[in-house]
């Protein structure tokens, strides 16, 4: 089959919908739930937990909905970067996409970052005697190796990140099945007193530290859309790897934490250096199969650590090169490797915030991580591609859309309540961070930067604003194919 050159920016399409799938649910799943099922607990205080899980999917599918109008309607490298950029160039200039690119510089890092601590904490199971230096060296050995992997022709990378999300799904498949053959109705289901009392105010704040705990662990639905130029035919490609890849996550995820609640006791989940509060996989495997099926299913969830960074970083170091291509970013980061295509100091410098990110996280908690990273996103990210659709919608009325969101307007405002939610309560949990107070300095830091940047390209303020509607008038993706060829 030929492949697909987008010669805007010099990506191939190469990526089709099973492996586009695969890539969004392994950095969806990754180490997320094996780690956040304690902190759920301990936000909700009680296997009522649950609530998290469906409420951070109801948030995913509303917030995927959006992103697969405009992933499918924009279908360009670096996803979020391209959607504000045609949506609000024309008040704003090139503010928003600026803003953008540089908060994802620090949030899409400090995720992958997340996936290297669950690593590290669960290797702990294995290694009980690890010390926090040893830790600390085993977390830079597997942030290094990754960027090493990665490091080669995206199709290569596409065929090893189908195998990893095998492993993946294998290995949350044997806690699933290990939890069912000895679940108990009684441990799953017996709430404590008054755990869902809807009129009193600490349900709502266990709530939303609940709902953000429950949207990083779905987080990873829009990977494929920041490799927009890398998909083929991205109009039926992304709106359906992404839906699909919630649906099945959804899944998965409340038969893992329903299967868990039902093995373990919460209370033990709520000691931090017990077996259930740092590898409640292995307290279930442990309880269920015995030790050393526990120690088999935590080596395969260490492989799956390992693959949610992964993904993620190859999609989120696409980010910054569009950016740069189109001059609304440092120059510097719009090149490729000559020989195998992919963006060489997006990579290195992800690499290096997620270390960063890996080491903050370990000498504080993961809640810390999880907590700023959110609060960056939402700001410039979450809040703005609401807005964008209906900006689109009416900027752009004639612009190509494969496909258009159900139940408009529906879905964009379930998202932008629940990420208002999560926002809002940030800085209640974990207390004494203050993400919310990080978040605006850091996009005000980004301001400044803009204002330089613009000063010196003669950009909006500093000049006139650069009206481009490259998706409004150039060639259909879906059918355009120039066929290039091999190595």
């Amino acid at each position: 089959m030929p492949e697909l050159l987008d010669d805007r920016v010099g990506f191939v399409r190469r990526i089709g919908l099973f492996q586009a799938t695969a890539i969004n649910m392994s950095q969806m799943c990754g180490i997320g739930p094996f780690v956040t099922i304690p902190l759920m607990v301990t936000a909700f205080g009680g296997p009522q937990a649950v609530i998290g899980f469906l409420a951070g999917a109801v948030l995913a599918l509303a917030d995927g909905l959006i992103w697969a109008e405009l992933g499918a309607s924009l279908p360009g490298a670096g996803g979020s970067y391209v959607y504000l950029r045609e949506a609000f160039q024309y008040r704003t200039g090139k503010l928003m996409p600026f803003l953008f690119v540089w908060t994802a510089m620090l949030f899409i890092p400090l995720g992958m970052s997340t996936g290297v601590i669950g690593f590290v904490q669960y290797l702990g199971y294995l290694w009980p005697g690890m010390s926090q230096g040893q830790g600390d060296a085993v977390g830079l050995v597997v942030t290094v190796g990754i960027v090493v992997l990665l490091w080669r022709r995206v199709e290569r990378i596409a065929r090893l990140t189908v195998v990893l999300w095998a492993v993946m799904i294998a290995s949350v498949a044997l806690v699933i099945v290990a939890a069912f053959t000895h679940f108990s109705p009684a441990l799953a289901f017996t709430y404590p007193a008054h755990a869902v009392e809807l009129t009193a105010g600490h349900f709502w704040i266990g709530f939303a530290g609940g709902l953000t705990i429950g949207i990083y662990d779905y987080l990873g639905y829009n990977t494929a859309a920041y490799m927009g130029a890398e998909i083929r035919q991205p109009g039926r490609t992304l709106p359906r790897a992404i839906i699909s890849s919630i649906l099945g996550i959804m899944a998965i995820y409340l038969l893992l934490q329903i299967g868990t609640l039902g093995v373990v006791n919460w209370r033990e989940m709520l000691d931090p250096q017990s077996t259930a509060g740092s590898s409640v996989a292995a307290a279930v495997l442990e309880k269920t199969w015995g030790p050393a099926a526990a120690d088999a299913v935590t080596a395969l969830i260490l492989v799956t650590a390992v693959t949610s960074v992964l993904t993620g970083l190859l999609g989120g170091s696409r980010v910054p090169y569009d950016a740069a291509r189109d001059r609304v970013f440092f120059r510097v980061y719009g090149a490729l490797h000559p020989r195998h295509r992919f963006p060489v100091l997006g990579l290195l410098t992800m690499g290096v915030v997620m270390a960063a990110g890996f080491l903050l996280g370990r000498h504080t908690d993961l809640a810390t991580i999880i907590q700023l990273l959110t609060t960056v996103m939402v700001i410039v990210q979450s809040l703005a591609q609401v807005a964008a659709v209906t900006v689109l919608r009416r900027r752009q009325p004639a612009l190509r859309r494969p496909y258009r969101m159900w139940l408009y307007p529906l879905p964009s405002v379930v998202a932008l309540v629940g990420w208002l939610v999560i926002y809002g309560c940030a800085d209640r949990s974990p207390p004494g961070r203050h993400p919310i107070e990080w978040s605006l300095a850091w996009v005000a830091a980004g301001g400044l930067a803009f204002l330089v940047w613009a000063r010196g390209e003669r950009e909006w303020p500093f000049g006139p604003k650069r009206i481009d509607e490259r998706y409004l008038h150039g060639a259909d993706p879906d059918e355009e194919a120039v066929p290039v060829a091999e190595g």
